[in-house]
């Protein structure tokens, strides 16, 4: 947001949270799931989607329902010759699109896996205006409901925080999905410090930052503080490989270091250099992503 937006939003949350916080609260949240418009913002963002086209319209489009929305999925196949092929969920950060991650995509389905995208909601080709971690994980369990079991997930971002927390069936109302193995790259550990990081920059009262997060709760049947997925991660002891650059300005390597800690299971690659966006383009990433899923194979091969 831009400085002065920032300085009339303070002044109005300000005014609400004088008669209610929660009214307050309930208003910031709303502030805080509004997503970027999808228009690209510069000529560099044109470029990229132009340059992804030709992979993206290799995808099948499918529609993905689930309680609250719809989101649109794409199925990538690897070549008919291919052996072995593991079937992976990809999916993107805030404020991104499946089309951003079209190199990713390409070299995950010529290194033999089928891939599917997801879009958000609020993001790409999926409808709305919001985007909430409980509509992500419902939107994640639309995907293996459809689709089947998945060999790998594979995130970036807020999509990577959104698979664990999927994995560890932190919204009551949906089953957990696990995975054979997770890859997290450039992904937040846990969702408390966006929340505070958020009414930081809006300088919201204890009591209407007690509201904001309070919000979470209702709808997802459970606490801020529950969705951890550093712990989730250490908790199930799959397989996972967490990707992510120590020069990251929008994810702390914090978060990689939580991981990591998280337990014997996770496998820490850092990628420095490549920031926070450029890491999933970076063909060094996709072949460590790649090895990492056909690990088995490779080894059967030796």
């Amino acid at each position: 947001m831009a400085p002065f937006a920032i300085k009339v939003i303070r002044q109005a949350l300000k005014g609400v949270a004088a008669f209610s916080p929660e009214a307050a609260g309930k208003l910031a949240f709303r502030l805080f799931t509004l997503t970027p418009g999808r228009k690209p913002r510069n000529a560099k963002e044109k470029a990229a989607l132009a340059a992804a086209a030709p992979v993206i319209a290799k995808g099948q489009p499918v529609t993905l329902s689930y309680a609250g929305g719809w989101v649109l999925a794409r199925q990538f196949f690897p070549a008919r010759t291919a052996a072995n092929v593991k079937r992976v969920l990809l999916v993107h950060g805030w404020g991104s699109r499946s089309d951003y991650l079209a190199v990713m995509i390409d070299g995950l389905v010529k290194g033999g896996a089928e891939v599917v995208t997801l879009d958000w909601p609020g993001h790409g080709g999926s409808p709305g205006r919001t985007l909430t971690m409980p509509a992500a994980v419902r939107a994640i369990d639309a995907a293996w409901r459809h689709f089947g079991d998945f060999d790998v997930c594979v995130g970036h971002s807020f999509g990577g925080g959104s698979l664990a927390c999927a994995a560890g069936g932190i919204v009551c109302d949906v089953r957990n999905h696990v995975a054979r193995k997770m890859v997290l790259i450039g992904a937040p550990s846990e969702m408390t410090w966006l929340f505070k990081g958020f009414g930081k920059v809006l300088r919201l009262a204890p009591r209407t930052q007690a509201a904001f997060e309070g919000v979470v709760e209702r709808l997802a049947g459970r606490r801020l503080e529950d969705f951890d997925a550093a712990r989730v991660v250490g908790n199930l002891r799959t397989q996972t490989l967490v990707i992510h650059a120590e020069d990251d300005k929008e994810v702390s390597a914090d978060h990689a270091r939580r991981y990591a800690a998280a337990g014997p299971n996770v496998e820490m690659h850092w990628a420095n250099g490549l920031g926070h966006r450029r890491i999933v383009s970076a063909a060094p990433v996709i072949e460590r992503v790649n090895a990492f899923i056909h690990a088995e194979d490779q080894k059967a091969a030796a």
